[in-house]
């Protein structure tokens, strides 16, 4: 038979469709006796979820909408994720401007609903593992909250924009809220462009929802995240492969404003595989950053930095 808690498991995902079950028909689905199935009704009643029964021939039970969250039931697995994603959180790894102190009251109300051994594996967890800050920039919350708000009711958004070219204003209809990397991206169709744009959230200044609804228009794309991220990356014509001498955490927190993949070689040292379209705006960055670093490919990269080296230092001191 089921392991009691795997069925209960399996009980409550049943009775979260919203449909009401008539007893037999929730009994066979369980593949348990009607006497089981009333015990662990039971059982989640008194663990605080709202089960509703109505007696006679066609007696059935649902879950009851909108009481309040009763007791999570999480295996191991699920509980470790969920304190390791507040945990990523907090530390900027989604990209997304949340506190410590946000992360650590949602974890301390988790915790409190765990049972005492998945408490202490998830204890331990927490103190054994730490994430390295980022330095890009962060999207509040409160914005991601916004957008996404206007994207459901389908309301035009107007907003200032800075970017490379200085600053505008811009009035869109939303479509999709995208990260990639630590990222997050605004696809939207742009009212005054009359075409697709993607704007970067932590570019984007004072959202405001107007009252001007729209008809969402076909997007020219199935996989949004995939159009944009090749999009990016067709732009940059050039690929420098390096050995860097930090570990893979620090170097992709440290070099943040390149793209490009992280590669451990063990101990404090990574490959770092950078995508850009300029020589010199990564060995801006690497300046920058005072990261020593071994160049692997390409050799006009390495010559490159030679070249600029031999300018700094002068004639007298190369020499």
């Amino acid at each position: 038979m089921t392991a009691p808690r795997e069925r209960m498991l399996r009980l409550l995902s049943l009775l979260q469709t919203g449909r009401a079950w008539p007893a037999a028909e929730l009994a066979t689905a369980m593949e348990v006796p009607p006497r089981t199935l009333r015990r662990d009704l039971d059982h989640l009643r008194g663990l605080g979820y709202p089960v509703e029964s109505s007696r006679g021939p066609g007696g059935n039970y649902r879950l009851v909408a909108g009481a309040a969250l009763p007791p999570l039931m999480l295996e191991h697995d699920e509980a470790i994720a969920t304190v390791l994603g507040l945990r990523l959180a907090a530390a900027g790894g989604t990209g997304i401007d949340l506190t410590a102190e946000s992360a650590d009251r949602a974890a301390a109300k988790l915790r409190r609903i765990l049972p005492p051994a998945l408490r202490r594996r998830t204890d331990a967890m927490l103190a054994a593992v730490e994430f390295g800050s980022g330095e890009q920039p962060r999207v509040g919350p409160d914005v991601l909250s916004l957008l996404a708000a206007a994207i459901a009711a389908r309301r035009c958004l107007e907003f200032a924009y800075t970017a490379k070219d200085g600053p505008s204003s811009r009035t869109v209809e939303p479509m999709r809220l995208v990260q990639l990397g630590r990222r997050w991206y605004l696809y939207a169709w742009d009212l005054d462009r009359r075409d697709w744009r993607s704007f970067r959230l932590d570019r984007i200044d004072a959202p405001k929802t107007t009252e001007v609804a729209f008809e969402p228009r076909e997007l020219p794309v199935d996989d949004v995240a995939g159009h944009l991220q090749e999009r990016f990356h067709s732009t940059k014509s050039l690929r420098i492969t390096l050995t860097l001498d930090v570990g893979a955490d620090e170097a992709a927190a440290r070099l943040h404003r390149v793209d490009g993949t992280f590669e451990a070689l063990g101990g404090d040292r990574c490959r770092y595989v950078a995508e850009v379209d300029s020589f010199e705006w990564l060995a801006v960055v690497l300046t920058l950053t005072d990261i020593g670093f071994t160049v692997e490919d390409p050799p006009e990269f390495a010559e490159y930095l030679a070249r600029v080296g031999r300018r700094f230092l002068g004639p007298e001191r190369h020499a």
